[in-house]
């Protein structure tokens, strides 16, 4: 019998993973197969204890047990320990290890969009949430040069900011974004704004864009948001929410296999899934 790998969450039916790493176990011939696992919160213990008792090789964790699912590990790495979220367990020879790559999904889903680092950009954050601090703490250990962050509440921006010191940052009011954004180089949404079946909201005006300024929405329902149509038509350079969602998959499907998987081939297999396409 081949290796299982999974994920848990609360509901779990609309998740692409399954169909993103069934796909790659497949293509490179691996004898390993992928399972979502509904896990309601109050089960969350016991269901990790199945993981162990089953000999799970590695799961993602997503919504709403990044957080509570850390008490329950044995180990939790540096960055996901700042972040405060797991969104990847490995399991080491019994030891189940946490991880957490959505940040770094993002940061690889913009240097394969630019082809570039992009450290020596100046970045914009759109919300403070639990996305928001993952993508921030990452910006932040990589060396980005400056990364700001606009929510409606100062105060949790500025509260977001103070996990680390790496990174020159300022919290900024929604209408202080809108004033100055010819100063960054990338933005992104972090909110749920423009989500379905909320598609014609938009989390911030982009009357002050400059041309050339790279738009990333980590929203993929729908693939491309209103948002980011708006940017397109003002000479920005877009990316939907499909990059982060492939990236933090490519990098759990690393941790756990050590091989790097087919970023354009998972990104194909959640793009059809999604009924939609690259254009």
């Amino acid at each position: 019998m081949g290796k299982l790998y999974g994920v848990i969450g609360h509901p779990i039916g609309h998740s692409m993973s399954p169909a993103m790493h069934n796909d790659q176990f497949s293509q490179l011939g691996f004898d390993c197969y992928y399972q979502a696992f509904d896990v309601e919160p109050a089960q969350l213990e016991k269901a990790i204890e199945g993981m162990r008792a089953l000999g799970i090789a590695g799961f993602n964790v997503t919504i709403p047990h990044k957080v509570d699912i850390m008490k329950y590990l044995d180990e939790v790495n540096e960055e996901a320990k700042k972040i405060g979220a797991v969104n990847t367990v490995v399991n080491d020879n019994g030891r189940l290890i946490g991880y957490n790559t959505d940040g770094k999904g993002l940061v690889l889903s913009l240097q394969r969009l630019t082809g570039t680092e992009i450290q020596p950009k100046s970045v914009l954050i759109i919300g403070a949430g639990g996305a928001a601090r993952a993508i921030f703490v990452t910006l932040a250990n990589i060396g980005v040069a400056r990364v700001d962050i606009a929510n409606r509440t100062i105060q949790k921006a500025k509260q977001l900011i103070s996990v680390t010191n790496t990174a020159e940052s300022h919290a900024i009011s929604m209408k202080e974004a809108e004033a100055s954004l010819e100063r960054y180089d990338i933005i992104i949404n972090t909110t749920s704004v423009g989500m379905s079946p909320n598609i014609d909201d938009i989390p911030l005006e982009l009357t002050n864009l400059k041309r050339g300024t790279i738009l990333s929405d980590i929203i993929y329902n729908p693939i491309e948001t209103k948002w980011l149509r708006m940017g397109a038509s003002l000479g920005a350079i877009t990316q939907g929410g499909v990059g982060m969602l492939v990236g933090q998959g490519a990098l759990a499907f690393e941790l756990w296999t050590g091989e790097k998987p087919d970023f354009m081939r998972m990104e194909e297999v959640v793009i059809n899934r999604l009924g939609g396409s690259k254009c």
